[in-house]
């Protein structure tokens, strides 16, 4: 099986040779992409190729259930590295309809530490709890999660103090918030984006 992987290794960099025999040499020389995705570890959920872009042009952050929690110090050291050095632009906060570790944070079973990473889910459950027992379905109560999730994401990453720093000294910079389908491969645009310190404090 890892004889496979190293070979789909050796045609993928032959292919992309043939297209293109400067890529592996722009490559190395540097990275300046413009956008940080935090997403979901979910084998599914490819982030350079949702949105078809090469390696280079994506910075990459992927956890279970697409946190960022602001006492995680590997999702703050990606963010700071993001936003101090590599002046990104955009960061997309990516979840996906059909989640597992959404639907694991309040299926009401244990599965040891996880369930502990997973505690901010149910606080999203707990605060908008009226609004999701309003929901007839409990596929699309778990798909309203997944969203009310990322927005929550936003909302975390938004008022961080590196995002809010950058802000401060005029860096051009906004956090998305987006859910993708398995079902369609499509992106939802939750259309709250946040660009400024005045936008942040509204959406808290």
């Amino acid at each position: 099986m890892l004889e496979d992987l190293k070979a789909n290794n050796r045609a993928w960099a032959k292919r992309k040779i043939a297209a293109d025999a400067g890529f592996f040499q722009r490559l190395e020389s540097q990275q300046a992409p413009k956008y940080l995705w935090i997403g979901c570890s979910d084998s599914r959920v490819p982030a350079n190729e949702i949105v078809d872009l090469d390696p280079g042009e994506l910075f990459v952050h992927r956890n279970v259930a697409n946190l960022a929690p602001p006492q995680d110090a590997n999702y703050l050291s990606v963010l700071q590295f993001a936003v101090d050095v590599l002046k990104v632009e955009h960061i997309l906060v990516v979840g996906h309809y059909g989640c597992g570790g959404v639907k694991a944070a309040v299926d009401g079973k244990r599965r040891g530490l996880v369930d502990h990473w997973l505690h901010p889910i149910r606080e999203v459950n707990h605060d908008h709890r009226q609004e999701l027992e309003s929901i007839s379905t409990g596929h699309e109560r778990h798909n309203r999660l997944c969203e009310l999730n990322v927005i929550r994401q936003v909302r975390n990453v938004a008022s961080d103090v590196f995002v809010q720093d950058a802000w401060a000294r005029g860096q051009t910079l906004s956090v998305h918030g987006w859910v993708y389908s398995l079902h369609t491969g499509l992106i939802n645009d939750l259309d709250v984006t946040v660009g400024s310190l005045d936008e942040a404090e509204r959406l808290v």
